[in-house]
């Protein structure tokens, strides 16, 4: 049989990133592919413990459907720790989705018409292009630098939203989508000053903003914690309108238990809280009772504090073995918090060939094309320090290192 599928499926776009998997998880393989915690730093000695002590009430609340925004008693605890880091519950709405690409679709899907323009980083987290083009999106890349979005670029993107009459070459974009903390994959964080230049840009244009902020608790210092404070936390009345937040536990609890949520306007939920019903009618209420356990013990927030020194230290680790192994002609932002480095390779080396190099001699990493807007070769790559153990970091940078010199052009 020959089926006919709809003309959005022409617009799908595979994430690489998935389709690395199978290699990501080879034993013979030292991955820094994948952008998730490693096994052995998971929280299974506290799920365990939380289900040994569930009653019979609460296991029958895990196992049955609940409410299409999320479980009640589990929003009032997420409500309680957001407000302890500033959030604007009460002038907001709080849903809870599976997973944080659950909540881009969704509002992928409340504000895009074929051929609409959507706005994003370049480079790009790929699952919140992918959700974009689903709805057949044009996606406009705004490059970015060491301290966030170029502001020009931006300015630029969205002059038609300023214009009264604008020729109809220019097509007012429906969103801004940005993730200004420990980016994905670029590793940097927004400067203080380029969020409120940004925010003064977007101001009067009614274009939402996602703020994607799936790494925000994983700061490295002091001045990471403050250079990263979500704008919906401290934007002005006008501005925090506009500003639809995502948030996920996949990097602070368990990817695995695809549990996410929106702060977003009361308008905003509504429509979002229609559209959830016809996906998936409730988020995992399993998770849900697990993450309130999690949150209400207090041992998240000591999860928190366990990983976040982890990860500092694995970043360090690599820091040191890149320094060691690469060509000081190989540049990047060093991570304040987060998951990645994303290196610029030097002049005259073909990523796709050194990425075929590197996988023969026992590593993986991601090609930097993934990341761009349009999937182009831009000259980077990213190198996760996440859930590869320090012990095997040195011996994959190494080998990074040794195919890069030896593609290097003799200068």
């Amino acid at each position: 049989m020959k089926y006919v599928f709809s003309e959005c499926v022409n617009s799908f776009r595979s994430s690489a990133i998935r389709d690395l998997m199978s290699l990501a998880t080879r034993n013979d393989i030292i991955s820094f592919a994948g952008g998730m915690p490693g096994n052995e730093l998971l929280p299974v000695e506290e799920m365990r413990q939380i289900a040994e002590n569930l009653t019979r009430a609460e296991w029958e609340e895990a196992l049955q459907y609940g409410q299409t925004g999320g479980n009640p008693s589990f929003i009032a605890e997420l409500k309680n720790w957001l407000k302890k880091r500033n959030f604007p519950v009460e002038k907001n709405e709080l849903i809870i989705t599976t997973g944080s690409l659950q909540a881009l679709n969704i509002i992928g899907k409340l504000f895009i018409n074929p051929n609409d323009v959507v706005l994003t980083e370049n480079p790009v987290f790929i699952g919140g292009v992918s959700a974009f083009l689903s709805y057949q999106a044009k996606i406009v890349g705004v490059d970015l630098d060491s301290n966030g979005i170029d502001i020009q670029q931006l300015t630029e993107a969205v002059k038609p939203a300023r214009a009264n009459n604008y020729s109809p070459l220019q097509i007012k974009p429906k969103l801004l989508y940005i993730e200004p903390n420990f980016h994905n994959p670029a590793g940097l964080v927004y400067s203080r000053e380029r969020r409120e230049k940004l925010l003064e840009t977007m101001r009067g244009t009614e274009i939402p903003i996602i703020e994607d902020d799936a790494y925000g608790e994983l700061w490295f210092d002091e001045e990471s914690l403050r250079t990263s404070r979500p704008m919906k936390t401290w934007a002005d009345s006008e501005m925090e309108q506009q500003i639809l937040y995502v948030g996920s536990f996949s990097k602070i609890m368990s990817p695995g238990m695809r549990l996410a949520w929106a702060l977003v306007p009361k308008q905003v939920y509504d429509k979002m809280s229609i559209c959830k019903q016809s996906i998936d009618a409730c988020p995992p209420t399993f998770s849900q009772v697990f993450a309130q356990k999690f949150m209400e013990s207090g041992q998240m927030d000591t999860y928190i504090l366990k990983i976040r020194e982890i990860y500092r230290n694995r970043r360090d680790y690599m820091l040191a073995a890149i320094e060691k192994y690469f060509p000081s002609q190989a540049t990047f932002v060093k991570p304040q918090g987060g998951f990645y480095l994303w290196v610029k390779m030097p002049d005259g080396i073909d990523e796709e060939v050194l990425f075929k190099k590197v996988v023969e001699q026992g590593a993986v990493f991601v090609l930097g094309a993934v990341f761009h807007p349009q999937a182009k070769k831009n000259g980077y790559i990213r190198i996760s320090y996440s859930n590869t153990p320090e012990e095997q970091i040195e011996k994959g940078i190494k080998i990074i290192g040794d195919c890069l010199k030896e593609l290097k052009p003799e200068s």
